[in-house]
């Protein structure tokens, strides 16, 4: 029956877009941060909406799961296959056209394999902003970034992935092609089926294009870093800058000491510009539609009466985009010096502004307490209460085997602290494999049951990506 299927697929696509080689496999088998490997049948290459329709159709009646997938930059292994070899993984790599720029609209329609950098491109060159921003942005993919609600560092101003989305193609568990393109800021007639499939990673429906909002794009942006001694002052700033910038304030990022320490340790050229590398470091950024010299002006002010308050103790104003481009690029790095220093437990949370404080003092304590000379490698999304907690081990200790041996406790603790302060155990990554045993916890009973009444609703078969989000 196997090959009978794979000689289909082969007839439907061409041979050379259905890989079953061990080593053509290979690249697609493995997740992102190398946390999960699986085995798959093969791995399918479609071009087309009704393809990836027809694939469905095939698999269905042969009872074969399928496991979506686009870039394979996810952190929670949500596009990786089990370990049974009789999955399929559907890389939408292919079907990457933009379909559309309508500059009435200010909006584009494009397919769900198009890369996330190159929708930004192509909104520049029409003088529009695409603000979806995120580390992975020269690799991931718009279906990903849809299927996992994806944030990034613009959501303060412009919102997640969910946001930015207008309308849907969507090919559903049975085969069936859900047109929902429509580019309507207001459409009230019932269930909004679009949110349903946003998020929902590929276990409902398999989203193969999308209409999403373009915003005109700014004549100016002024990037700042400021020196904090606190994650109170840290909120207090925030709050300044919310009320005197409102919405030209688009960025707020938080790093902490050890985060830029580590950074400079692995990326000399990175070395934090503030003196001292203080306690935290902020990242702010104003984008303006007026005028060059209006944003600086007010950038000025609102610095000064932070300095007065004694909210920050520096800053660092950059000079030119060449100097604003290093201190993102700072920011961005941490991730891979963090992959530099070794195997590391990371935590991607929202907590509630007004108990983040709270959080990160407590939480931090008690892993002291528990694993002494651990280090908390901590930044995030301050702006939106998204926080990337990370655990690295003792220096001198052996990476694997610390998180080996200590893993779930870690996991536990953190996770029983994000209750406690009302917050998510994900933020922006999603659930995946990773977190899937977790989300009943987290959930609770009536919402959990309700997401698997959905599941099996939309695909009874449970062909869809099985066991992730919500195993049935």
């Amino acid at each position: 029956m196997k090959q009978s299927l794979i000689e289909q697929f082969s007839v439907l696509l061409g041979k050379q877009y259905v890989l079953i080689a061990d080593e053509d496999k290979a690249p697609y088998l493995t997740d992102w941060r190398k946390r999960f490997t699986g085995k798959a049948l093969a791995v399918l290459l479609p071009k087309t909406t009704e393809e990836v329709s027809a694939i469905v159709k095939l698999c269905g009646s042969s009872h074969i799961a399928i496991i979506p997938q686009g870039g394979n930059t996810g952190l929670c292994g949500g596009a990786t296959p089990d370990n049974s070899g009789n999955q399929v993984i559907l890389n939408l790599k292919r079907m990457n056209q933009i379909r559309e720029i309508d500059a009435v609209n200010q909006t584009i329609t494009l397919e769900a394999g198009c890369i996330l950098q190159t929708i930004q491109e192509n909104a520049a060159a029409k003088s529009y902003l695409f603000p979806l921003s995120l580390g992975a942005e020269g690799s991931c993919m718009i279906g990903g970034n849809l299927a996992t609600n994806a944030g990034g560092t613009n959501v303060l101003r412009y919102g997640n992935t969910r946001d930015l989305c207008l309308g849907l193609e969507v090919v559903t568990a049975q085969g069936d092609i859900w047109n929902g393109l429509k580019g309507l800021r207001k459409d009230n007639t019932g269930y909004d089926l679009r949110d349903l499939f946003i998020g929902s990673e590929g276990t409902l429906g398999i989203i193969t294009a999308a209409v999403m909002k373009l915003y005109p794009l700014p004549i100016s942006q002024w990037t700042t870093l400021v020196a904090t001694d606190s994650i109170v002052s840290a909120i207090s700033l925030l709050n300044l800058f919310q009320k005197r910038a409102a919405s030209l304030l688009t960025g707020f990022e938080m790093m902490t000491q050890e985060s830029l320490a580590l950074n400079e340790k692995h990326f000399p050229q990175m070395a934090n510009p503030l003196k001292g590398n203080p306690p935290f470091t902020i990242l702010i950024e104003l984008s303006d539609h007026e005028s060059e010299e209006h944003v600086r002006q007010l950038l000025e002010i609102i610095l000064e009466e932070a300095f007065t308050a004694n909210m920050i103790s520096d800053a660092v104003i950059a000079s030119n985009l060449s100097q604003a481009n290093s201190f993102w690029h700072m920011r961005e790095h941490i991730t891979l010096a963090q992959a530099e220093e070794g195997a590391n437990l990371k935590h991607d949370i929202t907590i509630p502004l007004s108990s983040l404080d709270r959080f990160i003092k407590e939480t931090d304590a008690l892993m002291r307490q528990k694993y002494p000379g651990v280090r908390m490698i901590n930044f995030g999304h301050l702006g939106d209460g998204n926080l990337h907690y990370n655990i690295a081990p003792p220096l001198g200790s052996d990476p694997k085997v610390f998180n080996q041996t200590h893993e779930k406790a870690i996991y536990e603790l953190v996770f029983a602290q994000v209750e406690v302060c009302q917050g998510s155990i994900s933020a922006e990554h999603g659930v995946g494999q990773l977190k899937v045993g977790d989300l009943r916890a987290h959930k609770g009973v009536i919402a959990h049951e309700l997401m698997k009444t959905l599941k099996r609703a939309l695909d009874p078969q449970n062909i869809l990506n099985p066991n992730k989000v919500v195993s049935i």
